[in-house]
């Protein structure tokens, strides 16, 4: 069993930063690959990035590359996605994910664990 729970999330202008955390408990958590996914209001969920347990694989989407940075701390249990020139695009409600497996996945059918989800609000 994995446990997550997100914080980080809030209201930013255009052009702000936020940091996600996922501090994940739970006998596998530290060999869990990991993801971050995002829901905007009348839109499916899509996928953002990713990163394996070790983190020596990682992979966003196109339209946060260069902005978005996931990183984990295994020590911690916790993983983080930072999150810089934010446009109002990036609204969402955000969450984590964990899978039961040690690699990475962009398909939101292949994790087994989920946060609560956190909002994430850009104003312009």
């Amino acid at each position: 069993q994995v446990q997550l729970v997100e914080s980080g999330g809030g209201l930013v202008q255009a052009g702000g930063s936020l940091r996600l955390s996922c501090a994940a408990s739970g006998r596998t958590a530290s060999t869990s690959g990991m993801g971050w996914f995002r829901q905007a209001p009348g839109k499916e969920r899509e996928f953002v990035a990713t990163i394996n347990w070790i983190g020596s694989y990682i992979y966003y989407v196109d339209s946060v590359k260069g902005r978005f940075t996931i990183s984990r701390d295994n020590a911690k249990n916790t993983v983080y996605l930072q999150m810089n020139s934010l446009k109002a695009e990036d609204t969402a409600v955000y969450y984590c994910a964990a899978r039961a497996g040690r690699s990475g996945s962009v398909y939101s059918s292949e994790y087994n664990y989920w946060g609560q989800g956190t909002q994430v609000t850009v104003s312009s």
